[in-house]
């Protein structure tokens, strides 16, 4: 496994722990990270994962739920909901990566943590965000993408 699944992996686990504890973000990524023997590379890529997703998480909703006209996060499953955000903040906010690899990525994760209709599921809305996105930063309210991690 690579280093950046293991980090997206690591950043699912601790957006599932926020879902249900009402903590700072910052102690529940410390003490989840003392927890776990992973590479500085995993822990720093989970990390900005995690907290691009606490400081942008209303533009990534907003992107979300635009693609998936007919549910509202709060009916997605947990895991899904959580996997959507990780793969939408990395279009939004990490150009280097392609489109379709981040996509990949998602769907892969769907499959071990959801199974094998969550990975329909989020294929779906993920190819629906890629598609708005690909229309530039003024369609229908596509929010603009920026790079700020390497």
């Amino acid at each position: 496994m690579g280093q950046r699944r293991k980090a997206r992996e690591c950043a699912l686990q601790i957006l599932f722990q926020l879902e249900f504890n009402a903590g700072d973000p910052k102690d529940i990524l410390k003490g989840y990270w003392e927890r776990q023997k992973v590479p500085a590379q995993v822990r720093a890529y989970g990390s900005w994962i995690v907290e691009t997703i606490a400081a942008r998480g209303e533009e990534i909703d907003a992107a979300i739920q635009a693609a998936s006209k007919n549910w509202r996060l709060a009916r997605m499953a947990v895991v899904d909901r959580n996997i959507l955000r990780i793969a939408v903040c990395e279009l939004l906010h990490e150009p280097s990566l392609v489109p379709a690899i981040v996509m990949d990525e998602a769907i892969e994760i769907a499959k071990r943590y959801s199974g094998d209709e969550s990975a329909v599921f989020v294929n779906g809305v993920l190819d629906a965000v890629v598609r708005r996105l690909g229309d530039g930063p003024d369609a229908a309210g596509a929010p603009e993408r920026e790079g700020k991690h390497e």
